[in-house]
């Protein structure tokens, strides 16, 4: 099925033990069901019970740990790790946040090139512990040039670590936390070490959230390190903090997969069993189009999201295409996962606010993930800058190719400067995407494609004037808009690889995601031309960006049919 469905799951595609985790985890969540997933949701209750069931099956230690520190089947693939990010969001994005989290605190543990905290870090895998990245500060956020933790010089290699850290998952308990701090008495020296939860002067003062997860803020009161557990220097220390969160990110776009799916389930089993008026709540013409319009966009999250998995299983210095997707699926499947959850809402109505059902709970969740790991606006600016590149810049790329085959992504922690020449990197002719056998069959392709000629046309003869490109406001409006286009690209070329993550993607499909993007286009089009600074000629392009969405009820009427196929294709159990 092109959506993950847990009763018909399919990992034939994975190596068996993977697919023996995935299972197991699987049954995990089926066994606890629903009303206790709720029952401890509502009673913020620590999950003691999922942290044993990782250590029991070295689930951590075999998805995180390098092929160089580990068993066998140990290594960073990450094509199961995205797996694993929708399995965990489908169920809890409080489970799946202490793995989130655990990824975050190993990066610069594994991009650093201190070997003994290494193979100590293996060591604690195994043992099933978890891990935490001490990044953020309540004063400064996640603002490294402001960070007030510091680390200072003791003489004979000894240092001791003085301030405090906010907004750290796992904190409570985890094997380690990676700290980021400035080395005292050398100006903008930064500096990465470990520190462990249990040492006397190391301090969790409290959770900062009322949750099942743990968001802790922590103090260290002169916590005494040696060079033994320093993991990067300077500029290194700068860059695996950057490099970390680019990786680590992605894994945020799944989790709102996850929810968003559970969530239509859920909702299309209620609709469709419901009467009102002598009518089924699936009757009624403005919930058949909620229904397509939440089915479309969600289908597209998943096939974007398993797409921009490949680019970062090849990524390497001379392709590092990654580093715009990465972004795209922190920033764009996230706020498309609050829209799923919108349309479905307006469909289910009180039923959503009701203590016993999964939306419930995914009402609040679904908000939390655009917001961690920088915010939408971060991400958004960053996507930007590959802009011109992309659509100005028709050098030939290499084609990524689409597995699950084993594999280790060992550039991930080899990236290097992450910010630099990004404006330079080369995506290939984007036009060819939108002329594919599939799009082809498809008329709202046509009809973006055509939006996207106005839209290059404002850049290329109305380019942004020097104030314009320093107005964030009115460089976010472009960015939402060319945001859609990259993100539509790789829908595209999900849809004509196919396979798993396109089994049931037709042309009625695609062209009924098509149709969402062109009024989604059309729609930040509007909000261009009317910011204040938007120029007379600027103006006019972008009225010519508002395009109507080729519209077939023929066609709507054959996606609502799919939509009704999945009608009890899951429930959990009580």
């Amino acid at each position: 099925m092109t959506l993950f469905n847990p009763a018909k799951a399919d990992f034939s595609n994975f190596d068996e033990k993977t697919r023996t985790i995935f299972e197991k985890t699987i049954q995990f969540f089926e066994n606890k069901g629903l009303a206790e997933i709720k029952k401890e949701d509502h009673e913020v209750v620590w999950y003691e019970d999922f942290l044993k069931f990782l250590k029991d099956n070295e689930v951590f230690y075999t998805f995180l740990t390098p092929s160089a520190y580990g068993d066998k089947d140990c290594r960073w693939d990450t094509a199961r790790n995205t797996a694993f990010s929708e399995i965990l969001g489908f169920y809890n994005l409080s489970h799946w946040y202490t793995w989130q989290v655990s990824i975050l605190g190993l990066g610069p543990i594994w991009i650093g090139n201190n070997e003994e905290v290494k193979k100590r870090t293996a060591e604690k895998l195994k043992n099933g512990d978890v891990f935490a990245f001490g990044l953020s500060e309540k004063e400064h956020g996640a603002d490294l040039i402001s960070s007030d933790m510091e680390l200072i010089p003791q003489g004979d290699g000894k240092y001791i670590a003085r301030g405090d850290k906010y907004y750290i998952g796992n904190g409570n308990v985890a094997g380690y936390v990676s700290i980021f701090a400035k080395l005292k008495e050398k100006k903008k020296e930064y500096v990465f070490f470990v520190v462990e939860t249990d040492h006397p002067k190391y301090e969790c003062t409290q959770n900062v959230v009322r949750s099942q997860k743990y968001v802790a803020e922590l103090e260290l009161h002169d916590y005494p390190i040696t060079d033994a557990e320093i993991v990067s220097r300077g500029r290194d220390a700068w860059d695996a903090s950057l490099a970390t969160v680019a990786f680590a990110k992605f894994n945020l776009g799944l989790a709102s997969v996850g929810i968003a799916t559970h969530s239509f389930y859920e909702a299309l089993n209620h609709a469709s069993a419901r009467k009102l008026y002598g009518n089924y709540v699936t009757d009624f013409p403005h919930i058949k189009q909620l229904f397509n319009e939440a089915y479309a966009r969600l289908v597209a999250m998943r096939m974007f999201s398993y797409r921009a998995k490949d680019y970062m299983r090849i990524a390497s210095n001379e392709d590092r295409r990654y580093l715009l997707f990465n972004p795209l699926e922190k920033m764009k499947v996230t706020l498309e996962g609050e829209k799923v959850i919108e349309r479905l809402w307006d469909v289910i109505a009180a039923r959503g606010f009701e203590k016993d059902v999964y939306f419930e709970m995914a009402t609040r969740d679904i908000r939390m993930l655009p917001k961690l790991e920088g915010t939408v606006h971060v991400n958004m600016m960053l996507t930007v800058r590959f802009m011109n590149s992309f659509l100005f810049d028709d050098r030939s790329v290499p084609e990524a190719p689409a597995s699950e085959s084993p594999n280790e992504e060992g550039f991930l922690f080899n990236q290097g400067a992450t910010t630099k020449g990004l404006d330079q990197i080369p995506f290939g002719p984007y036009k060819p995407k939108f002329q594919t056998a599939k799009a082809k069959k498809c008329s709202n392709v046509s009809v973006m494609l055509e939006q996207i000629e106005h839209f290059r046309s404002l850049l290329k003869d109305t380019p942004p004037s020097a104030e314009q490109v320093k107005d964030i406001d009115w460089m976010l409006a472009v960015g939402e808009i060319f945001s859609i286009i990259a993100y539509a690209s790789l829908i595209l070329e999900q849809a004509e690889i196919g396979g798993t993550y396109a089994k049931d993607v037709d042309a009625d499909v695609l062209d009924q995601i098509f149709s969402v993007f062109v009024r989604d286009i059309s729609g930040h089009a509007v909000e261009l031309f009317e910011k204040s600074s938007t120029t007379n000629d600027q103006q006019k392009l972008c009225m010519q960006m508002v395009k109507r969405p080729a519209h077939d009820a023929a066609r709507e009427g054959r996606v609502f049919e799919k939509v009704m196929s999945l009608k009890e294709a899951y429930r959990m159990k009580p």
